[in-house]
């Protein structure tokens, strides 16, 4: 009796264990079958005689893409557990997502997509199209990265020719688009946002599901045979999220004027310019100069040289003479035109245009020899890169950065010069405002004089260049209308005309457009010849010439105001000012934040009469370094870049 009860007992912990074994393998089953399939897949596994109920067919729509309704699949099945309806999706990737009319991506979409760029590298502010590499796609809002041409009057260029393209208020037109190109990324993203999306739907309850009609623009879900208001009844709503590119807001971080200066400081003191790999008595050379320019004389009065204008004179005019007595260039003759060698000599891009033919056709500077070069110039124009190989509406510019990229690679397998110094006595000169981004990574220890100079778009204090941009209206005479009248006939306070280019300009004249007699602030002109001398006329006739800044930080107008004599008053965030190595910007202008748009009148007001004299006696003084001539002359717009190139060249050169 006794052995059968312990036998009964051992009979009953091994059933225990059997159900125990059964429910582990069935639940481990469960848990593999939902890793590997569909959460459907994986009760109809268990439940396979199950029977399977097709609620409604989901629709999904999408505005502009018709061919995404029939895209979206309800899945494999639906299993009938507790005589409950349960839902399943199983969304196929689309051939196409678009982004939305204004640059409109949904939140549920944008989740995923961040998901996807989270590990990129993420070492700008700006994003880059969605097919390079090592970029982030998304931050916060959706950033168009360094994409701000497409914007500039885009139908303009199909009826003009390339140096005819010109803006109404005067500047030329860049014609490229300003939409990243996502359409890679969304389309491997989407099935896996919404499949997730009806997973957790799946998850939360077996029973009393609504049947769900999901509205991908909107993504919203409502019951379709139930009021909103029922007990059982959920409503997910997502409303559409309007994302803004990056040149449609303010910047996230914002560099003063004295944080830029004592940025210049420090890298002059600390050179983050590769060490050379071998000598060369050419760095011999520059290290000899640098202790002259160092050691100047003191200048406290020059005949040719506006001191106050300069933030140390005798450093600049020792620089200036040992520049011109000794410094070599070599001109790369690789590239084939348009893109290299044909400069545009008219138009908002002619800076670039200006000095690749006078460096190209100088006999003073330029050596055939490249070993008795100092520094090494790439002529190639970034406005006729853009032209020759940007796809319109294609949003992709990645074949121009690879183009680029194939191009310093030849010049590096070619010659040693490039490797000796990892590129960092090699210069280029572009104005188009994508330079920054085609020049990245593969050109990025170069010295680039850039008329996009924004630190927040990689650009170096103290070793680039920050290139003026000069709106030439006459190749043939880039004097042409040159000067202003005397400060006595300057009877408006300020002035400024132009196209409602980004955010900053809308807010200028929603203070200030028909607010005040003496403040002329005006939107577009209507475009015409008369419309042009009426622009130029209230520049001559204005103490102070408004430039804000456009999609990017850099204006034609800054240059055009010392080209009338008008005091430039710069409002732009983290713009450096145009050879700000050398030039003190505070003798001949006013930079102002951009919160300071308010107080505008008031702070114009507060300038002493004296001091406004001083500045526009100024103006007038360093207009020569802002000028382009035929043949260049002695301190002009040629000289002035070249300076800056070789003046921070001679700080940033290590010794081997």
């Amino acid at each position: 009796m006794k052995y059968r009860e312990e036998l009964q007992y051992l009979r009953q912990i091994d059933k225990r264990k059997l159900i125990l074994i059964v429910v582990l393998v069935a639940v481990t089953h469960l848990f593999c079958q939902t890793l590997m399939l569909p959460y459907g897949n994986a009760l109809r596994s268990l439940l396979s005689e199950s029977k399977i109920l097709l609620p409604e067919k989901i629709s999904l729509s999408v505005t502009e893409s018709p061919v995404v309704k029939k895209s979206a699949n309800v899945g494999d099945s639906l299993s009938n557990f507790d005589n409950a309806h349960v839902l399943i999706d199983r969304v196929k990737s689309t051939d196409k997502v678009d982004a939305g009319e204004d640059g409109e991506i949904d939140e549920v979409k944008l989740r995923s997509i961040h998901s996807v760029g989270k590990a990129l590298d993420n070492d700008s502010d700006f994003v880059e199209d969605a097919t390079i590499e090592n970029d982030n796609l998304f931050d916060e809002v959706v950033d168009m990265d360094e994409e701000t041409a497409m914007l500039k009057n885009d139908e303009s260029k199909q009826d003009l020719s390339l140096e005819q393209v010109v803006k109404p208020n005067g500047e030329l037109s860049a014609d490229s688009e300003l939409d990243a190109n996502r359409n890679s990324v969304l389309n491997d993203t989407k099935a896996a946002s919404l499949t997730n999306l009806s997973s957790v739907v799946a998850s939360n309850h077996l029973d009393h599901l609504p049947v769900v009609t999901i509205n991908e623009r909107n993504f919203i879900y409502t019951d379709n045979n139930k009021s909103s208001t029922g007990d059982s009844t959920q409503l997910l709503q997502r409303s559409p999220v309007k994302k803004k590119m990056r040149c449609m807001l303010p910047p996230k971080t914002i560099t003063s004027i004295s944080q830029m200066e004592r940025l210049l400081v420090r890298h002059r003191a600390r050179s983050r310019a590769m060490r050379p790999r071998w000598s060369s008595e050419r760095d011999r050379e520059i290290l000899a100069a640098r202790l002259q320019i160092e050691n100047a004389p003191l200048l406290r009065n020059d005949r040719e040289l506006y001191v106050p204008a300069f933030r140390n004179a005798s450093m600049f005019k020792r620089s200036y003479e040992l520049m011109e007595r000794i410094l070599k260039v070599y001109v790369y003759k690789e590239g084939e035109k348009p893109i290299f060698h044909q400069p545009i000599m008219k138009g908002l891009y002619a800076s670039e245009g200006w000095f690749m033919k006078l460096m190209e056709g100088n006999n003073k500077f330029v050596v055939k020899d490249p070993r008795k070069a100092h520094l090494f110039y790439m002529p190639f124009s970034s406005r006729m890169l853009e032209h020759s190989l940007y796809v319109r509406n294609s949003h992709d510019r990645t074949n121009l950065r690879q183009y680029l990229k194939e191009y310093s690679e030849k010049i590096a397998t070619k010659y040693r010069f490039w490797n000796r110094t990892g590129g960092a006595d090699h210069f280029l000169v572009a104005c188009h405002d994508w330079a920054p981004y085609e020049t990245r990574h593969h050109m990025e220890h170069c010295i680039k004089a850039l008329c996009n100079a924004d630190v927040t778009l990689g650009f170096k204090i103290g070793r680039d260049v920050s290139l003026p941009e000069t709106y030439v209206r006459s190749a043939r005479n880039p004097l042409r209308d040159l000067g202003g009248k005397p400060p006595s006939q300057r009877k408006v306070l300020a002035f400024y005309a132009g196209n409602m280019h980004g955010y900053l300009r809308p807010i200028l004249l929603e203070h200030w457009k028909d607010k005040d007699p003496s403040m002329e602030i005006f939107g577009p002109m209507p475009s015409g010849v008369a419309s042009k001398m009426n622009y130029i006329q209230h520049m001559k006739s204005s103490k102070f010439c408004i430039c804000p800044k456009g999609y990017e930080v850099n204006s034609p107008r800054v240059v055009e105001a010392i080209f009338y004599e008008c005091v430039p008053v710069i409002i732009s965030d983290n713009f450096v000012p145009p050879f700000f190595e050398v030039l003190n910007w505070d003798a001949f202008s006013l930079i102002l934040a951009e919160k300071d748009i308010p107080n505008l009148r008031s702070i114009l007001l507060s300038i002493p009469e004296k001091k406004y004299l001083d500045m526009q006696l100024a103006v007038r003084k360093v207009q020569r370094h802002f000028l382009w001539h035929a043949k260049p002359l002695k301190y002009d717009l040629f000289h002035m870049t070249l300076h800056s190139i070789w003046y921070n060249r001679v700080f940033q050169t290590k010794a081997r």
